[in-house]
């Protein structure tokens, strides 16, 4: 469900879901249901302000103060969400996500990233199935701060690209299956959809407008890169993250703006024309979206610093979802002519 003032959707849905709803909602959000919960449209038994990592000791407690839950609803960013629906995983019910900003695609997958308290990615479980419900209140995403959204533009815009490469090579998708047709297809629908809207409902956002253009952003970001990944797979664009993870400068820029540069690493590796490849930074670059490792925080990246981000690459298990096969040269090349390319 999506459009402004969706909020208020919260507790009808959650009562066909289940009797005994807890509440797990980001801290610096939740004021934001302060108005459902006082007139009586939301009545959780349980509420929690998350704050922190989502780490395995974090979820245990929390699965301990929502023991007699029957439904979820996880609300805020992407760690609240993640938490929520680790704790409907542990306890087997079903979860409603609310997102309060659309940075990402998190809020209808299925995956659950858990970190250390060090902020380092541990593993990502799967809940068996998708939430239950995602209800996207736009006029909520309109107010979130503008550089969220360009990361969920950053993450979605790269699906298509991946899915093609999944499926022309050996990838599988999450669930351990070939890409589908449906994926692919659903992956381009992001793509064009960011292509023709995206740039306008940036704008809109940095006005605190909602608008179509706004409204077709957030569903390409949140539903349709998704579904994308999920059934179409993921390649190089989501394995260079790993590599940035590593490096000084980009390892605390924001995933999606990772994967964007990804997404130019990938069409350079997998030997695309100049012109394709300037085509797509023109268009990050209007979004707002990092196309260099300079403008990813790196100060004088050098062949080491690309030797160290394809090397990390490598380890990611999506780096078999290839046309053909690619070794750590390749990409230190692919990455080599992203910046070569961005210095013309």
């Amino acid at each position: 469900m999506q459009g402004p003032g969706t909020l208020r959707e919260i507790g009808p849905v959650v009562a066909k879901l289940g009797e005994v709803p807890a509440l797990i909602v980001d801290a610096q959000v939740a004021h934001l249901f302060d108005a459902l919960l006082t007139d009586e449209l939301l009545q959780p038994s349980i509420i929690w302000h998350f704050s922190g990592e989502v780490t395995d000791a974090a979820i245990e407690e929390l699965a301990s103060q929502c023991a007699a839950c029957d439904v979820v609803i996880a609300a805020g960013g992407g760690k609240a969400l993640d938490a929520g629906k680790a704790v409907a995983l542990r306890h087997k019910v079903q979860v409603v996500s609310v997102p309060t900003i659309a940075s990402n695609d998190g809020p209808a997958s299925r995956g659950i990233a858990i970190y250390e308290e060090s902020h380092r990615l541990v593993r990502v479980d799967q809940m068996p199935s998708n939430p239950a419900a995602v209800i996207v209140d736009s006029a909520v995403i309109a107010r979130a701060p503008v550089r969220l959204l360009r990361a969920g533009v950053g993450d979605a815009i790269a699906k298509t690209f991946e899915a093609n490469a999944c499926w022309a090579g050996s990838g599988l998708t999450k669930h351990g299956t070939r890409p589908t047709h449906s994926g692919r297809a659903i992956a381009k629908a992001a793509y064009d959809l960011l292509r023709a809207h995206a740039h306008a409902g940036i704008a809109a956002a940095e006005r605190q407008e909602v608008t179509e253009d706004l409204e077709a952003t957030i569903e390409a970001c949140v539903l349709l890169s998704a579904m994308g990944f999920e059934n179409g797979g993921l390649s190089i664009a989501h394995s260079v993250t790993r590599g940035l993870m590593t490096l000084r400068g980009a390892k605390d820029r924001l995933h999606g703006e990772h994967v964007a540069y990804g997404a130019l690493v990938q069409l350079a590796a997998e030997g695309r024309p100049n012109a394709e490849i300037q085509d797509l930074a023109a268009f990050l670059t209007g979004a707002g979206l990092p196309v260099s490792l300079g403008e990813l925080g790196v100060l004088r990246p050098g062949p080491a610093d690309m030797d160290a981000i394809a090397v990390a690459t490598m380890t990611s298990p999506h780096m078999h979802a290839l046309p053909r096969p690619i070794q750590a040269t390749g990409i230190a090349a692919a990455i080599a002519r992203i910046e070569a390319l961005g210095s013309v």
